[in-house]
């Protein structure tokens, strides 16, 4: 098989340098953020109803040292724990990003919310643990 030209000189078997850790340790210092770990429990919302509704109510506060650039990390309480939450996180690149984003920045268990979907009295919620 014939390399195309665009590869020549490219070192493909390396890792990438736009790692999470990195891609948030630049994002941090071009905004000045501190490192901030997230709530160790968190939820994608992709379609951003849960998210909305919780500010509608009060119920959230934004978590000021995210620095991710597209999206916004809230936080609420639920059972007495500290929950982080980041609405509109729609198609599948983006969400993995933003999860291993969260999951480079301390959550431990994110959860996708399919909150006022037909199919989530299914029970099929996905569940990412980082182990």
């Amino acid at each position: 098989m014939v390399t195309p030209p665009i590869l020549d000189n490219k070192r493909i078997s390396s890792p990438s340098v736009f790692a999470p850790s990195a891609l948030l340790r630049e994002a941090r210092r071009q905004r000045k953020l501190e490192a901030v770990d997230v709530p160790s429990v968190c939820i994608l919302d992709p379609d951003g109803d849960l998210v909305r509704r919780l500010r509608a109510t009060g119920e959230t506060r934004r978590f000021e040292d995210w620095p991710c650039y597209h999206t916004e990390l809230d936080c609420f309480s639920l059972g007495g724990q500290d929950v982080g939450i980041v609405g509109r996180v729609v198609g599948s690149s983006f969400a993995v990003l933003v999860a291993e984003e969260l999951f480079a920045s301390g959550c431990r268990l994110l959860v996708e919310s399919y909150f006022g979907r037909p199919d989530f009295a299914s029970g099929a919620t996905p569940v990412f643990c980082d182990y």
